[in-house]
């Protein structure tokens, strides 16, 4: 049997490692992210999607990431209140990982593994790439960094309604 997003585990803002079993039954959208991005405004769509749909089964996990341009540079507890102070985030963040490159997070490799990229490429190019998991655990997708969250609305209620 091949890996699922479920048998991933990653660790939590708060240093708690988190099994992505928890998430089973849910519709998954992981994001790595950025303070300092040029996409840094997607956390407010991206928390609009999370409290909109939430109830309905959809979780979003964003992992913080300083490998484009720098632009993670604090430690946890600056990014979780930055988050939440700026865009009231309330979905799930993680601890800072590398997304790509020898030191790149397991889960990272394996949602670029599991959903290629441009040209069958598994490097992730920049802040605010997105993958969409199902309530199965596989990974349908990823989106590029300038897909706007709200465009990922129809597939996400679709999804939900598996």
């Amino acid at each position: 049997m091949s890996q699922t997003f479920y048998q991933q585990s990653a660790v939590d803002i708060q240093g708690n490692t988190v099994s992505m079993d928890q998430f089973k039954d849910h519709v998954v959208l992981v994001v790595n992210t950025a303070s300092e991005c040029g996409f840094t405004h997607q956390y407010k769509p991206l928390e609009h999607l999370y409290q909109l749909y939430k109830e309905q089964g959809l979780v979003i996990l964003g992992f913080p990431c300083n490998q484009f341009g720098s632009q993670e540079k604090g430690d946890e507890a600056t990014i979780s209140k930055f988050c939440e102070l700026n865009f009231g985030v309330s979905f799930p963040l993680f601890s800072k990982v590398d997304v790509n490159g020898a030191n790149a997070a397991p889960i990272y490799k394996f949602l670029k593994s599991s959903a290629k990229g441009l040209l069958g490429s598994e490097s992730i190019k920049w802040n605010f790439t997105k993958f969409l998991i199902d309530k199965e655990g596989k990974v349908l997708k990823r989106y590029a960094p300038t897909m706007k969250p709200e465009n990922l609305v129809e597939q996400i209620e679709y999804l939900l309604k598996k």
